[in-house]
């Protein structure tokens, strides 16, 4: 999902905060990615975990309850970590979210369609549109968001803040499942390759 209307195209969510290798890679073994993870730094789980979710505090939480014995410890955890979220906490990670954008093959009156969506609903609540979009083919993504943005548009602010705090939090889980899927794919990590995952904001 990269391509953009506006000259400068903004990153879009889920797994395309991760690098090129993870995103639609399958996990033969699960338990490998979840190990490496378990295994990086506290430093640089924090960085990686920065990209599921914008929170430092939600990141370094994650970070801290490691080792996670298996995926569902970690899922758990991290709804755990995004319902305790403050209200500031939220607010730093709304802000650190962009857009979701659609493939090449979406029409570009769509695409017109969708920039100005996404400005409008900027304009009303202040950060980006969050939505979950696993389970949804790339042919029905234009019209999921653009039937999402629409309805939640008459939302009052606090509705629409806490609508936004769950499709963060599952949003964040497929991250993490993408995180574990590229940690499984790969031989190892190297300082180059967590550099691809610099803290967020």
């Amino acid at each position: 999902m990269a391509a953009h209307p506006s000259p400068a195209p903004r990153s879009p969510l889920l797994s395309s905060h991760l690098p090129a290798q993870a995103r639609g890679s399958a996990d033969p073994s699960p338990g490998s990615g979840l190990a490496r993870f378990n295994a990086l730094s506290p430093e640089a789980a924090e960085a990686v975990l920065l990209h599921c979710c914008g929170s430092h505090r939600w990141a370094h939480r994650m970070a801290t309850h490691r080792p996670y014995p298996d995926a569902g410890s970690l899922l758990a955890a991290a709804d755990e970590a995004s319902y305790d979220l403050s209200q500031a906490d939220l607010s730093e990670a709304l802000a650190s979210e962009c857009p979701e954008e659609l493939g090449h093959g979406a029409p570009y009156a769509a695409l017109l369609a969708l920039d100005a969506a996404h400005a409008e609903y900027e304009r009303k609540f202040g950060h980006a549109f969050v939505i979950c979009l696993d389970g949804h083919p790339p042919e029905e993504q234009a019209d999921q968001l653009l039937a999402a943005i629409r309805r939640r548009m008459g939302h009052e602010v606090d509705e629409e803040r806490s609508i936004s705090a769950d499709e963060l939090r599952r949003v964040a889980q497929a991250r993490l499942l993408d995180l574990t899927r590229w940690l499984t794919s790969a031989d190892g990590l190297s300082a180059t390759e967590i550099g691809l995952f610099a803290p967020v904001g």
